[in-house]
């Protein structure tokens, strides 16, 4: 048998199929890419027909592999915080705005004014920004009325694909959760939401859990994919959830740090309603199963940044010289909010900076320092989520930046002040997905797959100790800077 995995991530879209151990089957990945729409200066858009267009490609070309002939289920993850409006026909009216839309800082600012900000996070996981809805909703109102009128339902990009090879429209509580609009104790839309906003439940689609399923592909669609006419789509997940199961970090015991451009750090919690740490969110894996953390604005693209601005096009060299030099013998307190902030401070006007500066200080030591940095905000997250993991938990590390430098990997183990497991799976998020569908589809426990570890690494006590006065004098600058 195989699993296909759609898997909409934020500037890619893929088809996988995976076999009943949630194993990535030799040549089974098609992929597409495509970018955001940044203009005007803070949108974050993407049309809904072209990525459409892109998904069902993949489909296409993934059905040609052999292994699609044993296709059981399909499944799917989706980057998330994302919506789009439809008319009455279905079709988009609106284009599809994603959580990286900043235009709506002056409505979330508006509605601070009108609302309880620690009631809010606690009532729906989600601080109040412009990454969630609330604000970009009143935002579409206020600056496009005419626009906005013409919307007959609010979704997800995921529940509107599947009302296209459907016949019926629902959000999972798992992408629901993601929106800043989502009860965490009713598991409904929130109404104190709606009422502020002056919105009616019935402009959202109704909230199942993922392991719902639709199957009878229309008849067009039936036609284009024989295969899976009768096969059952399992509904969206969201894609940091599907990244902490496909970790194998799916209880409290274990901790999911996942570095790509920007990077997050997540446990999977199955207490009845845990409270949300302070600067942190809880979004929703399933029904029962709690995804609580802190995502940043920094990750990966910090080598982008280090590497075009300080013109260092040897990377390998520097860090090899880094792995041979003491944690924070720079000098240097690095602020890296070079794209401004999530968790834990979710500033809508932070910036980077770093101190102590001299005439000796060299590139290296500027990537070292960035480096360290990041790890270092990290570590933040990390102790917000120390009551619910303890001392003794097992970080499971993944994504492509942290994966390609040994020295950063490293860093992270020491700032963490926790065993790094560096893990050999190149899909997590697709293998996450498969994971759930399996769980759905024949009650494989979470567990039953655990990842491959390519190497752990211990952290290093005087590192440690290092990085623990770098970590306080990069919370002083912080506050000094940003209050």
């Amino acid at each position: 048998m195989s699993i296909l995995v759609l898997d909409i991530g934020s500037s890619s879209v893929r088809a996988l199929l995976f076999d009943e151990n949630a194993r990535l089957i030799p040549g089974a990945v098609v992929s597409r890419l495509y970018e955001f729409e940044t203009l005007p200066p803070g949108s974050a858009t993407f049309h809904p027909l072209d990525l459409q267009r892109l998904t069902e490609a993949c489909v296409d070309e993934i059905l040609r592999h052999p292994e699609a002939a044993h296709i059981q289920a399909v499944g799917m993850d989706t980057f998330v915080g994302n919506i789009l409006g439809v008319g009455l026909a279905g079709q988009p009216v609106t284009p599809g705005y994603s959580y990286a839309d900043t235009r709506s800082a002056d409505d979330v600012a508006f509605l601070r004014g009108k609302i309880d900000l620690e009631a809010v996070h606690q009532r729906t996981g989600c601080i109040h920004h412009t990454a969630y809805l609330p604000g970009r909703l009143r935002w579409l109102r206020r600056t496009q009325p005419d626009l906005f009128n013409r919307v007959g339902k609010w979704i997800d990009f995921g529940a509107y694909l599947y009302s296209r090879w459907f016949s019926s429209v629902s959000t999972t509580y798992s992408v629901a959760s993601w929106s800043g609009l989502l009860n965490r104790q009713t598991l409904a839309w929130d109404s104190e939401w709606l009422d502020l906003l002056e919105m009616k439940v019935q402009q959202f689609p109704p909230l199942v859990d993922y392991d719902e399923f639709e199957h009878g592909l229309r008849p067009d669609y039936a036609a284009r994919w024989p295969a899976l006419k009768n096969t059952p789509f399992y509904l969206p997940m969201g894609d940091g959830a599907a990244a902490n199961v496909g970790s194998g970090a799916v209880t409290s015991a274990h901790m999911a740090l996942t570095v790509g451009t920007t990077a997050a750090l997540r446990i999977i919690s199955d207490e009845q309603l845990p409270p949300v740490p302070t600067g942190l969110w809880s979004y929703r894996v399933n029904k029962s199963l709690h995804l609580i953390g802190g995502a940043t604005t920094e990750g990966g693209n910090i080598f982008s940044w280090v590497r075009e601005t300080l013109n260092l096009a040897d990377l390998t060299a520097a860090e090899a010289d880094i792995a041979n030099r003491p944690a924070d013998g720079h000098g240097l307190t690095f602020l890296p909010l070079l794209a401004g902030e999530r968790s834990p401070g979710w500033s809508l006007h932070a910036s980077g900076a770093v101190v102590g500066l001299r005439l000796s200080t060299t590139s290296t030591d500027l990537l070292q320092a960035a480096l360290e940095g990041v790890a270092l905000r990290l570590a933040l997250i990390a102790e917000q989520l120390r009551p619910m993991t303890g001392d003794n938990v097992n970080l499971m590390v993944s994504g492509g930046a942290v994966k390609k430098s040994r020295v950063w990997s490293q860093i992270f183990a020491n700032a963490l002040n926790q065993p790094l497991h560096l893990l050999d799976e190149a899909e997590i998020t697709a293998r996450g997905t498969a994971v759930m569908v399996l769980h759905a589809l024949n009650g494989a426990g979470l567990a039953q797959f655990p990842p491959q570890i390519e190497t752990t690494l211990l952290p290093q006590p005087a590192q440690v100790e290092a990085l623990f006065h770098a970590r306080q004098r990069q919370i002083n600058l912080y506050r000094k800077l940003i209050g």
